[in-house]
């Protein structure tokens, strides 16, 4: 593996979830650090610790604008594009906003890289594979998305979004990459991003009652936010052009996550169940063969720990 490393990046969507932690991962690798985002669903808060870092350089802009990366000053040896609203409940309530950052977004950050000569990753999603057919899923399987449910504003956006960047390396021959993540959580997730974990936390800490889509039989491969970046990282060191899986092993069913968290937080909630949303996918579990061969990576924290640092962290976040 082509191990390499950087001196000036930019994240896009860098107040988010995942991007904050990438902000946080590039920073203690000694990396300088354009974090860009339009708080659309990031938030300040999530970088807050970064900001007395002289190496940290935080900038409110719209990527899906052309201009909306001039902010960056001078040149720029990694691009790592995050920016999308990513859980349902934000790209169901902003469905335009969603296609225009993977559309308009990845072209913008896309221009950059390649003028600069920078290395380009695209933060993709298992969402490509829509309601899979095959189990588990790998790279090479194209996916069963329905183009005009509504689901649809996502799951198009990074579909498109990736032959965006495989032209950008055909035509041009900027270095990309595309990594395809699969139910990430931890640290840093908004208690109302309507994602299982966060949602079914937030429920138990409350005592409401664990609202589990279906008959809560659909499974999710949850990867904590740690194994995420690290991942994402080694793609990034590696040169390979991907798609890369990056996910976790540890499939459970959307009933049994409700009662492991009941369980964690000591809830005396109930679970109820409510209507399953439309094509939401049945299974998903990803093959990590390729990350495991090109990348040298597996997940190290299991489900078990990492649920329990993330109740842990919306407890104390909590407290008054």
């Amino acid at each position: 593996m082509d191990e390499r490393r950087w001196d000036r990046a930019v994240v896009t969507g860098g107040a988010g979830f995942i991007g904050s932690h990438l902000c946080e991962r590039l920073l203690a690798e000694g990396c300088a650090v354009w974090c860009v985002d339009n708080l659309v669903t990031g938030s300040r808060a999530n970088v807050a610790h970064l900001a007395g870092d002289p190496r940290f350089h935080f900038v409110e802009a719209d990527v899906t604008r052309p201009d909306g990366l001039d902010c960056v000053p001078g040149r720029v040896d990694l691009v790592l594009h995050l920016a999308c609203p990513a859980s349902p409940a934000d790209y169901l309530r902003l469905p335009i906003e969603t296609l225009d950052a993977g559309s308009g977004g990845t072209r913008t950050a896309l221009e950059l890289a390649r003028l600069d000569g920078a290395r380009f990753l695209l933060a993709s999603t298992s969402e490509v594979y829509g309601d899979p057919l095959e189990h588990p899923q790998h790279e090479r399987y194209w996916g069963n998305v329905n183009p005009i449910g509504p689901r649809s504003v996502y799951d198009e956006s990074k579909r498109f979004a990736e032959a965006l960047v495989s032209a950008y390396r055909r035509t041009y021959g900027t270095d990309t990459s595309i990594v395809r993540i699969f139910n990430t959580y931890g640290p840093r997730m908004r208690a109302g991003d309507g994602r299982a974990v966060p949602t079914f936390i937030r429920q138990a800490l409350d005592g409401e009652p664990l609202t589990v889509a279906g008959d809560g039989g659909q499974t999710r491969s949850l990867t904590y936010v740690d194994d995420t970046v690290d991942g994402v990282v080694a793609l990034a060191a590696s040169g390979h052009p991907g798609p890369v899986n990056i996910g976790g092993t540890d499939e459970t069913t959307m009933l049994e996550l409700a009662r492991r968290i009941v369980d964690l937080t000591g809830s005396a909630s109930t679970v109820a169940f409510v209507d399953r949303p439309a094509d939401d996918p049945a299974r998903r579990r990803p093959d990590t063969a390729a990350a495991r061969r090109q990348l040298g990576w597996s997940p190290r924290v299991d489900c078990a720990e990492g649920l329990k640092r993330t109740v842990e962290w919306f407890m104390r976040s909590a407290l008054p």
